[in-house]
């Protein structure tokens, strides 16, 4: 397995649920060493769910169209799905929408996590209000270094399988692929074209927040993916580069 445990995991928050056995996805992240936040600062965020269970994240693009990572949706089918949007708590409030269809990119690899990225698109339009609002998505990069936040209900250290009711957020600066995939860490070619890195000391996305938000400049600037662990020093957060993928997002919410 390449990042063990790689969403954004809120550090210092209760743990009110626990990942399902068999749902947490093969690379995916948690919040750790982030803070409290509210779907109002965050309403593009959105819970994926099965069985009534959060397991991975994903960001609002239209009224009826979700972005997410692929690997969240390997061995299941829409109608096992459920994406509950507009609440700072994933098992309460807001509301709840079935999973009408899903396409996962056609290129995704999950040996090298090539092409992370999916399109779902739910069965009822969403209504947008102060909690639930779509996001711009990127058509270049933000600069090295420039700020970012990623957001969701990961786990809040490597290897817990308990994630917090609370919605959780996490600072981080980005780290673009050349100089993700330098001596400067440790992945090397493991950094491939269709990612982004992003990177803040002691800080990083974690289990259960895989298929969320990484936020630069109001603008969708990548999906959680994957990494080595969760907030180890050598090893950025890696995530889907939303403008690698700008043109593939487009279709493919028109045509699913």
């Amino acid at each position: 397995m390449l990042r063990i445990l790689v969403v954004l995991s809120i550090a210092a928050c209760t743990f009110a649920g626990t990942v399902p056995e068999g749902l947490v996805p093969q690379l995916d992240g948690r919040i750790v060493g982030g803070y409290e936040a509210t779907i109002e600062e965050h309403p593009y965020q959105v819970s994926l769910q099965r069985n009534g269970a959060h397991f991975c994240g994903g960001s609002i693009y239209s009224h009826d169209i979700i972005i997410t990572a692929a690997h969240c949706l390997q061995s299941v089918k829409a109608s096992q799905l459920k994406v509950r949007v507009g609440t700072t708590y994933w098992r309460t409030g807001g509301t709840v929408h079935k999973v009408l269809s899903f396409r996962n990119h056609e290129g995704y690899n999950s040996k090298t996590m090539i092409n992370d990225i999916a399109i779902i698109r739910i069965e009822s339009s969403l209504t947008f209000r102060s909690g639930t609002r779509a996001i711009t998505i990127a058509d270049t990069n933000p600069h090295e270094g420039a700020e970012a936040i990623c957001s969701g209900w990961g786990t809040t250290e490597s290897g817990s399988s308990s994630i917090p009711d609370h919605l959780l957020a996490v600072k981080l600066s980005i780290v673009l692929r050349a100089e993700c995939a330098s001596r400067t860490y440790s992945y090397g070619s493991k950094i491939k074209d269709t990612m982004i890195c992003a990177y803040s000391p002691h800080k990083d996305a974690c289990q259960g927040d895989s298929g969320g938000p990484l936020v630069s400049g109001s603008r969708l600037v990548g999906v959680v993916s994957w990494g080595y662990g969760c907030a180890d020093t050598r090893y950025p957060g890696v995530y889907a580069d939303v403008a690698h993928f700008h043109s593939w997002i487009v279709s493919t919410a028109r045509d699913i």
